[in-house]
């Protein structure tokens, strides 16, 4: 006798035995038990996951020698024949394969004979989605009245793609992708019965890769029993999966928690050893993260594997927001995947860059790599630049550390309730309480001007500055200005926009606006300090679309169409005019 494979072996024969789709289950039986049978209906949903199934068992309660209901007999010449797939008076129909309108004029042609043996004939029609718009209108009206005798069953994978017109004539049953552990179950329950050894992580990893259905998930089983020779072991199955144990990706979680980088490249290493596919290591560690996070917000959800214990220990160690960061990261590398140079390169990419963007904890200082001093060191001798070789320079590029901003915000704070300064007075007192160190001093101390965000928006406009020059300007908070030397603040959200080249071409372009040569120095600062021209624009953008908006609901006109004609204004269609440069 020939080998039957797990999922034609194992397909459900009745509604009981039918796993995860309890909602159609019961409005299915309702329907049989009280004899309200509509006569079309759209069975939707991913592939395995028992479309076909359903509607033959609809078939066998409809046609059963006992009579209908919602348990057939099974062991009648119709029960058997329709298992069988022989029963003449249902239909199954290929929609992939019969698209034309001329296949569904033998269908409706065929509709208007009684059954030969059943009470009902029944057209099952797959992938129904397949038809072509010709087809779809030739079996519009049967579908919408056959004859008493005559009930459709549509399967489909996609029913976006089937016209509304057939959708309305149809009772739609949206049947749902399965969970991983009701396929663990399902697959435990088959293998006890094939009495075939195995153990609980490979019944995971098969659940896990059937990846909501079961048809594929008993497929998958079918060769890994045939990979490990008429047993299931966890290693195994991986192998032949191509997955990695989850342990070796929670030791690359624990080294990028422990901000250790060499560990992290040997982790690295020797997952590169079994050839994994790195995207799907990628979406392990998201599982993981997912886990994690699960584990911080409710931590009395059952876990029910082996690596709960640790996964509950690095809950306590991270906090929420930085686990949110690093699945973000995870996401965002295993999409951007294809765009490395190769897998691996940008595998390593991506925990690196975990690394790096690591938020600091409360009290900690910056790493001494971190910021970008060395461009802005002062010479052997702790003498700074003459104002010769500053504007030889053009520009400095620097970022200040910002770990005790908190605390210059204060002091700032005190002492501009001493007395009154220009709006954006706070940003330079706090930058001119900065770690002198992390500056380029001047050889004679002059007192920086604070410099008013209308003068350098008026600069910046007189520079006709446009593209990338303009961002970079714009997204700068102006600090002080003192001995030909602009110290301008920078979010570290907008820190890209600064490079060397861009900060000469912004020296150049606006040393004409401040009196000749001009520097350039960038603090880090927080967003909060100061608005910057970017935000005061954005604002003032808004302030005009929502007068405009105001203007046009208020207009006699528009509200007059609005009445007599039900009109309504189309959502972000009004625009402003531009503003005069006095209304700027």
């Amino acid at each position: 006798m020939s080998y039957q494979v797990l999922a034609r072996k194992w397909r459900p024969k009745r509604f009981a035995e039918l796993v995860g789709q309890e909602h159609v289950v019961r409005a299915l039986t309702h329907a049989l038990e009280t004899k309200r049978i509509h006569h079309a209906f759209l069975f939707s949903g991913t592939r395995g996951v028992g479309k076909t199934t359903i509607a033959r068992i609809f078939a066998k309660s409809l046609n059963c020698e006992t009579g209908v209901s919602a348990e057939p007999c099974g062991k009648c010449g119709a029960c058997t024949d329709i298992d069988a797939g022989r029963y003449m008076d249902l239909l199954e129909i290929d929609a992939a394969s019969n698209t034309g309108v001329d296949d569904v004029r033998d269908v409706i042609e065929n509709a208007q004979y009684r059954p030969a043996r059943g009470n009902y004939k029944v057209y099952l029609i797959d992938e129904v989605h397949m038809l072509s718009k010709n087809a779809f209108n030739a079996l519009l009206k049967t579908l919408e009245e056959p004859p008493e005798h005559a009930k459709f069953l549509l399967a489909t994978t996609d029913p976006q793609k089937l016209p509304v017109t057939v959708l309305s004539r149809c009772l739609q049953f949206n049947l749902k992708r399965l969970s991983d552990s009701q396929i663990a179950q399902q697959v435990e329950r088959i293998l006890a019965a094939e009495d075939v050894a195995f153990d609980s992580e490979s019944v995971r990893e098969i659940a896990r890769g059937g990846n909501g259905s079961l048809r594929d998930a008993l497929s998958l089983l079918d060769q890994a029993i045939a990979y490990g020779g008429g047993a299931l072991r966890a290693d195994e199955v991986r192998s032949m999966l191509g997955t990695l144990d989850r342990s070796r990706v929670l030791a690359l979680l624990e080294a990028v928690v422990a901000g250790d980088a060499p560990a992290l490249m040997a982790e690295v290493e020797a997952v590169a050893e079994f050839a994994p596919d790195f995207a799907t290591v990628l979406d392990e560690l998201a599982t993981l993260l997912h886990r994690l996070q699960l584990a911080q917000f409710v931590p009395d959800l059952p876990q029910d594997d082996a690596l709960a214990p640790a996964l509950g220990a690095l809950a306590t160690r991270l906090p929420p927001d930085e686990v949110q960061l690093l699945y973000q990261l995870a996401t965002t590398g295993r999409r951007d995947l294809g765009l490395a140079p190769n897998p691996r390169a940008g595998f390593e990419m991506t925990l690196l860059r975990m690394l790096a963007f690591r938020p600091l904890a409360a009290g900690q200082a910056a790493p001494a790599a971190a910021p970008a001093v060395p461009r802005a060191a002062a010479p052997a001798g702790g003498r700074g630049p003459s104002p010769v070789s500053a504007t030889a320079a053009q520009s400095t590029a620097v970022v200040a550390p910002v770990a005790t901003a908190a605390r210059e915000r204060a002091a700032s704070a005190a002492v501009a309730e001493a007395r009154p300064v220009p709006a954006v007075a706070p940003p330079a007192t706090a930058a001119a309480a900065r770690p002198a160190a992390a500056t380029v001093a001047d050889p004679i101390p002059a007192p920086a001007a604070p410099l008013a965000l209308d003068q350098w928006r008026s600069a910046v406009e007189a520079a006709g500055l446009r593209g990338p020059l303009r961002e970079l300007a714009t997204h700068a908070v102006p600090l002080a200005l003192a001995n030909g030397r602009l110290r301008l603040g920078l979010a570290a959200a907008h820190d890209h926009f600064r490079s060397d080249g861009l900060v000469r071409q912004l020296a150049d372009a606006l040393g004409s606006a401040f009196g000749g040569g001009l520097s350039i120095v960038f603090e880090a600062i927080e967003p909060s300090v100061a608005p910057s021209l970017a935000v005061v624009e954005r604002g003032e953008q808004q302030r005009r679309q929502g007068a405009a908006e105001a203007a046009i609901a208020a207009d006699p006109l528009v509200q007059d169409l609005m009445t007599r004609f039900d009109a309504r204004v189309v959502p972000n269609s009004t625009r402003p005019t531009t503003p005069t440069r006095q209304e700027t």
